[in-house]
């Protein structure tokens, strides 16, 4: 499996809390999180890529002695995580798993054994447990996504986004020339993920649910007094 990690953009919302820096690179189990995601998946001999932008010397430095290939997206205020993605459009050649993350979000071994169970060719992970607040939600029955969107109404949604998403197969292909053919017709200021939700309408495309695994993307301060707390409480059980 190969990973990559989207780690370009500025963090706008918790930037006044947490001053002008990646929010990737605050500190999580004594270490900054990009860091602790970084040997999470060596350790399960996952490849990593990480794609950088805003503040990027400081997640260099970070990583510095780790085997990881950077690419850089000096265009990261204009686009959005697509057109980072498409700077790495080149790691969906010779691999059969991609994964590819939010690389503010935190998550652990658990959150790799679910997707490591999953048979299909391509998901994205959702939280059944947070339909009722949350950042960016899903519609999805039966595992299958129907509609998505961060102004859902609570009766149109059942789970929020992880942030995370696998690729097998078939799929990374599929997904690397609906990525290119998207960013071709300048639609460079969206998400990664809209290349899947392009395809909703002719495709099924699926969700695992990871419910009761603790995970959190660091959008606010709260969200980072979550983790800070939950990995106090890790070390208290220790």
């Amino acid at each position: 499996m190969k990973a990559i990690l989207l780690a370009a953009g500025v963090g706008s919302r918790i930037a006044e809390d947490i001053g002008m820096v990646p929010k990737s690179t605050l500190e999580v189990e004594g270490k900054p999180l990009i860091l602790h995601t970084v040997e999470l998946l060596q350790k399960n001999h996952i490849e990593v890529v990480i794609i950088t932008g805003f503040k990027h010397r400081i997640i260099e430095e970070i990583i510095k002695d780790y085997n990881v290939r950077i690419y850089y997206n000096p265009f990261y205020r204009v686009t959005n995580s697509i057109g980072s993605l498409w700077y790495a459009r080149d790691e969906f050649y010779n691999t059969n798993e991609i994964l590819i993350a939010n690389a503010d979000v935190y998550y652990n071994q658990e959150m790799l054994d679910k997707i490591f169970s999953s048979e299909y060719d391509q998901f994205l992970l959702e939280d059944k447990s947070r339909a009722g607040s949350g950042d960016y939600f899903f519609y999805s029955p039966d595992g299958i996504l129907r509609n998505y969107g961060k102004e859902l109404r609570p009766d149109e949604r059942d789970s929020e986004y992880v942030g995370i998403g696998v690729l097998r197969k078939k799929w990374i292909q599929k997904f690397r020339d609906r990525l290119c053919s998207m960013i071709e017709k300048g639609e460079y200021n969206l998400w990664w993920e809209n290349v899947l939700y392009s395809m909703v309408d002719t495709d099924e495309i699926h969700t695992v649910d990871v419910d009761n695994i603790f995970w959190a993307e660091l959008d606010t301060i709260e969200d980072y007094k979550k983790v800070q707390d939950y990995c106090r409480l890790l070390k208290e059980k220790e």
